[in-house]
């Protein structure tokens, strides 16, 4: 009989209903609205909508408040499992063989900047004092895949406590980029395939990275003249933020392996020296380089894996903390602003050397 017990255990109880179903609510009206308006990213509207719901006086947590209508087992729920999840169907998305077209050069340029732009804002953030596992995760976001890494690496630490600023942090700055790099590109005047390299290399959340690519394509196809070029800025950034997105299984690996040896020795609980999400993230990236799965089934794994990390982006939104936030808005704003700035330095770079020296730095 206790044979069943892991798979129940997986299965949400009669009290996250409520919670997962405002999650799901919030996920159709996310996607609806990125539909209508391209330019707004839907996981950037779930996160945004889960903190709303988070901070409301009828919706939010309330301390001592018992009884099936509140939200925050299924909001639990859903930024934990269902994040989980949502990592493991996001590894049929990234297709090894567009990686390796980077070549040599470009993939160690992109990988610098994954370790510059990890170990800068860590540095970042522990210079400006960021309590507990802050400085880590706010690292994870912005060198990796922004809200879905500070996700998993919070969870791969037993840190999930820790996550609320840097979520909203990221989802600031992430944001702030969609206006921001196309703006001064018009300074730089990058080709779209330059400027496609640099969005990739360091915008945060994958939905960001296509609303900031967009615009860029919009632009190269106003002229019929134009139009042959395709969507060359989308194309460039996607690929390259894949490869950051194929870090999050080692660095997720390596946060547990470094929370356990800070974790209390005798009655602490220890996470696992491999997360199993990270293990299936790994299986599906491995997966889909055999080429085996037939195309209607990534098709449909898509969209489930979507609605899966925007349903746990609505689970991690619920749990900012709006005041706490704002009580250390200084130091934790000043941290982000300072990082992104680094990171849009570092993807310059790196947009430059895998052009092949087209705009020099």
């Amino acid at each position: 009989m206790t044979s069943g017990r892991p798979l129940r255990a997986l299965l949400p109880g009669k009290d996250a209903l409520p919670g997962l179903g405002a999650a799901a609510a919030v996920v159709a009206l996310a996607f609806a609205v990125a539909a209508l308006l391209p330019a707004v990213p839907a996981m950037t509207l779930c996160v945004v909508a889960g903190a709303v719901l988070g901070n409301s006086p009828w919706t939010g947590p309330r301390p001592g408040r018992r009884g099936g209508a509140s939200l925050s087992p299924g909001m639990d729920y859903a930024g934990t499992l269902l994040m989980r999840a949502g990592i493991v169907l996001l590894g049929l998305q990234l297709v090894l063989a567009d990686v390796a077209a980077l070549g040599a050069a470009g993939i160690a340029a992109v990988l610098g900047v994954v370790v510059v732009a990890f170990a800068g804002t860590w540095a970042i953030g522990k210079a400006l004092r960021l309590p507990g596992d802050q400085p880590t995760l706010l690292a994870a976001g912005f060198s990796i895949c922004g809200a879905s890494a500070i996700g998993a690496v919070s969870q791969a630490r037993g840190t999930a406590r820790d996550a609320s600023v840097p979520l909203a942090l990221v989802t600031l700055c992430g944001t702030l980029s969609i206006a921001a790099l196309p703006l001064l590109n018009t300074v730089l005047g990058l080709d779209t395939a330059t400027f496609g390299h640099w969005v990739g290399a360091s915008v945060h959340d994958v939905g960001q990275v296509v609303a900031t690519a967009d615009i860029a394509d919009a632009a190269t196809q106003a002229s019929p003249a134009q139009a042959a070029v395709g969507t060359t800025a989308l194309a460039a950034a996607v690929v390259v933020k894949l490869l950051r997105v194929l870090a999050l299984a080692p660095v997720a690996t390596l946060g547990a392996w470094s929370a356990r040896r800070t974790a209390p020795g005798r009655g602490g609980t220890l996470p696992p020296l491999v997360p199993a999400f990270v293990v299936g993230f790994a299986l599906m990236v491995a997966v889909r380089a055999t080429g085996l799965v037939p195309a209607a089934v990534l098709d449909a794994a898509r969209p489930v894996q979507e609605v899966l990390l925007g349903a746990a982006l609505v689970g991690l939104g619920y749990a900012i903390d709006v005041r706490a936030l704002l009580g250390s808005a200084g130091r934790a704003t000043a941290a982000a602003l300072i990082a992104w700035v680094l990171v849009a330095l570092a993807g310059l770079g790196a947009a430059a050397l895998i052009s092949n020296g087209s705009f020099m730095v």
